[in-house]
């Protein structure tokens, strides 16, 4: 059964491009080490008549938009190997966490197993 790392950060809408070019090197080391996807998703329409739009939830201030992003694994264990190459990876090493064009303190993440998949 697949398995997913999903992502929720906050962007300066300022940093989006400085963002993008990061998350595309990054999306390029992922598949190449074996994941099946790697997608990022800036939030364009954000403010939804129902539930508890992103906004809110995030707390986001009107120069911020909330990014999305997901990479797909064949398993749990596939994803467990995948990560630990990429870690070691020198093309991603050089990234300074105080450089990031997002706070990272901000961010969030977990691993989820695939419910339905139609």
């Amino acid at each position: 059964m697949a398995y997913v790392d999903g992502f929720l950060l906050i962007v300066p809408t300022d940093k989006i491009d400085d963002y993008k070019k990061i998350s595309k090197k990054a999306g390029k080391v992922w598949r190449e080490y074996g994941a099946l996807e790697y997608r990022e998703c800036v939030g364009d329409d954000l403010d939804m008549p129902f539930g508890r739009p992103f906004p809110k939830l995030l707390k986001l201030k009107p120069t911020e938009t909330a990014v999305f992003s997901w990479i797909v694994y064949k398993s749990k264990a596939q994803r467990n190997q995948v990560n630990a190459k990429v870690m070691k990876d020198p093309r991603l090493n050089d990234m300074d966490p105080k450089s990031m064009p997002f706070d990272m303190k901000k961010m969030s993440m977990g691993g989820f197993t695939v419910l339905v998949d139609v």
